[in-house]
């Protein structure tokens, strides 16, 4: 945001100033102390195991220029010292500041869900608007009911598009958000199993993306994944322009894509075009979301050759298929999350990606699956003999990913209780040459392999 003064800010959100010096002005907006700078507004959130308005004391001791606050008894007594924005609720005042600056940008807006691939597919989008436009994105994960306000008001008046990601783990939470960002264009990377545990069923998890898609006004576009068996259900519930993209059909296709030690490389089909492309980053998937990045940018007015470029210079977020080195050996770094899609998809790269070594699979847990676990599991470690030579489980949880490997034939597998094992275990049978992809949820913690590895 740009710089505004405290009395605007309050009046945009809804809320009252009160304390000495409320004539400070603030450009940045920050819920967590840990990462509070000299000048910054503190929020002060509610969450279900504590309350941010605790902290906000502690934000002063930081440097925070004020807090914005729902506790009145906290509110009251640091207005004594501070200025304090005083709200009826925090995250309603939060949303109401996100739509009221969102309301003054005049900047062109993609939006990006789906069940996996939103991050990925964002980095690209960024870099292919990029070549042409003044571009801010979703930094991290920031794609909640928090996170996109805060996305919104980390926007400066002087960007000309945004790459914002919208995610949701509960019916009712994509619209909102949708009607936020006021997306000019919209991208829907797949319909998975991810959050199936609170959504039930994938019919359920469409509709529920599919809001995106909705939000999208008649002069705008909704870019959709032309393989996805819910796409034509989606395209029919949007008034936009609708653009499939896919390796075998669409209006963008992928054809010749090689994996190489740098990426992979394809050509990019667009009726009787066809133009070289690239990305510094492995698999199929990626190529996919890579294309899906490419018809956004068409729609927003970047030519396919300058998209291309724009593409080739995108680099990827930690934890999504990065690759390292460590003794000789190459692992392939795709921790970030897990679900049955993505895991599959991960493990056909496995064997994608260049070289004469084993291909070794070290898999954790996978979340939010509720009663679909089993049948989740089950398809990744039938997945898991098909592309790998050796597979390590990691933890009770992933068990059901070797016994379903086992039963379908894989037979070098190793159950272990956690990555110190796995580490241990990998120093020991890993050699020179073979490719190793690591792989789990965030709960699973499986970045911590290489810490071990290191160590």
């Amino acid at each position: 945001m740009d710089p505004l003064p405290l009395r605007e800010i309050a009046a945009m959100a809804g809320a009252a100033l009160i304390g000495p010096d409320t004539s400070a002005m603030v450009s940045r907006f920050n819920k967590d102390t840990r990462t509070i700078k000299p000048g910054d507004l503190y929020i002060g959130i509610r969450g279900e195991t504590f309350d941010g308005n605790e902290f906000a004391s502690h934000a002063f001791e930081l440097g925070a220029a004020a807090a914005l606050l729902d506790s009145p008894m906290i509110a009251e007594k640091l207005a004594a010292t501070h200025p304090v924005i005083l709200a009826k609720d925090s995250l309603e005042a939060l949303a109401s500041l996100a739509a009221a600056w969102r309301s003054r940008l005049k900047l062109r807006v993609l939006g990006i869900t789906g069940s996996s691939g939103k991050t990925s597919t964002k980095e690209f989008a960024a870099a292919v608007l990029g070549s042409k436009y003044r571009v801010v994105k979703t930094e991290g994960n920031l794609n909640n009911h928090i996170g996109v306000p805060l996305s919104i008001l980390s926007a400066g008046s002087e960007a000309e598009a945004a790459v914002w990601e919208v995610g949701m783990n509960h019916p009712g939470e994509i619209a909102p958000l949708a009607k936020m960002i006021q997306p000019a264009c919209a991208i829907i990377t797949n319909i998975g199993t991810a959050h199936i545990a609170y959504m039930k069923t994938r019919d359920a998890i469409a509709l529920e993306k599919g809001m995106l898609a909705e939000a999208v006004p008649a002069g705008g576009a909704v870019v959709l994944p032309a393989e996805d068996d819910k796409t034509d259900a989606i395209a029919a519930r949007c008034c936009a322009k609708v653009v499939r993209t896919g390796v075998a059909k669409g209006d963008l296709v992928a054809s010749d894509i090689q994996s190489t030690s740098e990426g992979t490389n394809f050509t990019v089909i667009r009726d009787d075009a066809k133009i070289s492309a690239s990305i510094g980053v492995h698999g199929t998937h990626m190529v996919q979301n890579a294309l899906l990045a490419l018809a956004a940018g068409l729609e927003m007015g970047v030519p396919l050759e300058k998209g291309v470029k724009g593409l080739a210079k995108a680099r990827l977020v930690g934890g999504r298929l990065e690759q390292k080195t460590i003794a000789g050996v190459t692992y392939l770094d795709d921790s970030y999350n897990a679900n049955p899609e993505s895991m599959e998809a991960a493990l056909s790269t496995l064997r994608l990606v260049p070289g004469s070594g084993r291909r070794i699979a070290v898999l954790g847990k996978m979340g939010e699956l509720g009663e679909h676990a089993g049948e989740g599991y089950r398809r990744v470690g039938q997945a898991a003999a098909r592309w790998a030579d050796i597979l390590f489980t990691v933890g009770a949880d992933a068990s059901s990913i070797s016994a379903a490997a086992r039963e379908s034939g894989l037979g070098r597998i190793h159950e272990v209780e956690d990555t110190a094992a796995a580490a241990r275990m990998l120093s020991q049978l890993a050699r020179p040459g073979d490719l190793v992809l690591v792989k789990g949820s965030r709960s699973a913690r499986m970045e911590t392999l290489f810490e071990h590895l290191r160590n």
